[in-house]
């Protein structure tokens, strides 16, 4: 368990890490950022698939391509839905953007748990409406402020959910899937890299710094995903999704103290409501985890006296 949380930790960290090291890449844009990061990504899965024991089930989903049309097209929007968000990801801190993008990972569970109830017909808690009901609050007031949201933001909250929701459709592992994922955004890549206005060829020798920080954005990367994807076997699913929030919290500060973006007095109204939400979401978990624990516990306690 340990373990487990300190690799979610870990992964948390690393991955604002990379929030802040897009913007120590000069010159390379947010679409070079993002190609390179999908270039790289492909050795670390391997490494990952090959240790899961997974190239099986990798194997049988090419197998499927071959003849399924219709598996292709789906594949193909996944790695659309999916590359959008690795483009925001690193695009964002280089546009005075990343208040905006950790806006939209602070709503994204919000947006889950709506998806859920109107969607798969899921049953919500009371804690669950309110925490909807007081994240509309914030969202109102931004609408009220500007009319709006951003677009960064929409596209956090709004391109995540049919993300996911392909994924279940799909029925294949998290590590296939993403790995078809990268595979599928090679030519975008490889593409993105061939309209720079200078080829690799002539940006490297240009600014010799990338050759130690290019590859230390595919280990970083690749460092963050394994943890990531271990926490994920090691923890119990409630609180793998506590362990979330993390990330959402350290790309604001990321953005508000180290990349430097400016918060009006009127952006804390739209903020501080989200912000509840998301804690009466958390302070619900931690107490369903903590009453998990209590009964298995009394169980065992009850067990023992049986046996003895």
């Amino acid at each position: 368990m340990k373990q487990g949380v300190l690799l979610s930790v870990l992964s948390s960290v690393l991955f604002a890490g990379l929030y802040y090291y897009s913007t120590m890449l000069a010159p390379l844009d947010g679409g070079a950022i993002f190609s390179w990061r999908v270039l790289l990504a492909l050795p670390a899965l391997a490494l990952f698939i090959s240790r899961a024991r997974g190239w099986g089930e990798v194997a049988a989903v090419g197998r499927r391509l071959r003849s399924e049309l219709r598996l292709w097209l789906l594949m193909s929007l996944s790695a659309i839905l999916i590359g959008a968000q690795l483009w925001l990801f690193v695009w964002a801190p280089l546009h005075q953007k990343g208040l905006d993008v950790s806006l939209g990972y602070f709503l994204l569970p919000l947006a889950m748990v709506v998806v859920g109830r109107f969607v798969y017909q899921e049953r919500l808690s009371r804690i669950q409406w309110l925490a909807v009901a007081v994240a509309l609050v914030g969202v109102a007031h931004e609408f009220i402020r500007i009319g709006s949201f951003s677009w960064a933001t929409a596209l956090v909250v709004f391109g995540y959910p049919p993300y996911f929701m392909l994924r279940r459709v799909l029925r294949i592992g998290s590590l296939t899937t993403l790995w078809f994922d990268m595979l599928f955004l090679i030519p975008a890549a490889l593409w993105v890299l061939a309209m720079q206005d200078l080829s690799v060829f002539e940006l490297f020798p240009a600014f010799p710094r990338l050759f130690g920080l290019v590859p230390l954005l595919g280990l970083l990367s690749a460092v963050a995903l394994i943890c990531y994807f271990s926490a994920s076997r090691l923890l119990p699913l409630g609180l793998f999704g506590l362990l979330g929030y993390l990330e959402p919290v350290l790309l604001f500060w990321v953005a508000f103290l180290f990349l430097h973006e400016p918060i009006s007095p009127g952006e804390w109204w739209t903020y501080i409501p989200i912000w509840l939400a998301v804690m009466l979401i958390v302070a619900e978990g931690v107490a369903s985890l903590s009453k998990e624990g209590w009964t298995r516990g009394k169980s065992r306690e009850t067990a023992r006296k049986k046996t003895g």
